[in-house]
């Protein structure tokens, strides 16, 4: 069974990387129109990467979404297919070097040049079988569920290279086609973890590449399904009714020191980092995808606690006329403001990235 062997965990685990070299263009299932539009996807060995440390857990299963990322580096100009291999190059040695982890975290990098690499060792070979998901490392709760594409460069107040967006776009596609995946159920970093990833800019691009993902699949999203329900991502410095309805929920979780003024202060982003400690979260003092679903618990409308102020503060700045007697995951991204499409909230069953 080419080389995999099936583990007591349940999932199929790889051998180290075997040496060769292939830039391999997708082959897509019949009854498609984009058997030509797929970008050539360069392999491990073809960017020079390093073997893996140890065996790359192949799970037996199919992911269900595609997670965006940015690499935080800078936009640089070289837009070379040889700038895209040392970027490779770079990615790997930080996380297998700094991070400790058996390989690259990510299952493809996409340079600002347009070029696609394979990541972490057998992500290109086992994405063509379209089956079985290699285990990454870019999410917490997400490695198994998610393939993870970092897209080179930082984007928080500037777009992507129109080659990189053409790239991803294609890429987003074909493992659409390969794993089943709905062109809806693309997602940033952020939407699962306290990040600024993929940045702000890349971030407010993701309804337009979920519909151009479907045009390429020959799918139209109706109504408002490109827009994913979310949550707003708040930081030092940030100002208004969301950052109000934090400090509540943070009193109401006995952090009772903190005023609920609308200003992300010293005192909050304290108080936020104490909290995500004790939860078990990234403690990176941002509260996003991961601590707001912990934060916004279930609120029922008869109820006197600091959890409600916060309800009664959205409902009363946002005008909302109406509040339902209970106030759940949904009700808070509707008055946060975020709310759309339902989001896929899936998690994998492993432990810490690796």
């Amino acid at each position: 069974m080419d080389g995999i062997r099936m583990t007591r965990c349940g999932f199929l685990a790889g051998g180290l990387a075997l040496a060769g070299t292939a830039v391999l263009g997708p082959t897509l299932g019949a009854g498609t129109a984009l058997a030509s539009s797929s970008p050539p996807i360069t392999d491990c060995a073809g960017w020079g990467a390093r073997p893996n440390s140890d065996i790359v857990p192949i799970w037996n299963r199919r992911p269900v979404k595609i997670l965006v990322h940015h690499t935080a580096t800078p936009n640089g100009g070289d837009l070379s297919e040889g700038a895209g291999y040392s970027l490779a190059r770079s990615i790997q040695r930080f996380h297998m070097d700094t991070r400790g982890w058996l390989d690259t975290g990510q299952h493809f990098t996409i340079s600002r040049g347009g070029f696609v690499m394979e990541g972490r060792h057998r992500s290109l070979e086992v994405l063509r079988s379209g089956t079985r998901q290699v285990e990454g490392a870019h999410c917490t709760g997400q490695n198994v569920v998610a393939v993870g594409i970092e897209n080179e460069g930082t984007y928080i107040d500037t777009v992507p290279t129109g080659a990189l967006w053409d790239s991803l776009r294609a890429t987003c596609a074909y493992i659409c086609i390969q794993y089943g995946i709905a062109p809806t159920e693309l997602y940033g970093h952020r939407d699962f973890k306290n990040t600024a990833c993929p940045g702000d800019a890349l971030y407010a691009m993701l309804p337009r590449l979920r519909g151009e993902v479907a045009g390429l699949l020959g799918r139209n999203i109706e109504g408002g399904a490109a827009h994913k329900a979310s949550w707003p991502l708040l930081r030092p410095g940030d100002t208004g009714d969301a950052v109000t309805a934090a400090q509540y929920l943070l009193r109401d979780n006995g952090l009772t020191e903190v005023i609920p003024n609308g200003h992300y202060d010293a005192a909050t982003s304290d108080a936020v980092l104490r909290y995500q400690y004790a939860t078990g979260a990234e403690d990176v003092g941002m509260i996003g995808g991961e601590t707001w679903p912990v934060l916004a618990r279930t609120v029922r409308s008869s109820e006197d606690s600091d959890a409600a102020k916060a309800v009664e503060t959205l409902a009363a700045r946002r005008g909302v006329e109406s509040v339902p007697d209970v106030v759940d995951r949904p009700d808070w991204q509707r008055l946060l403001g975020t709310g759309g499409a339902p989001a896929d909230l899936t998690a994998d069953p492993t432990g810490p990235p690796r």
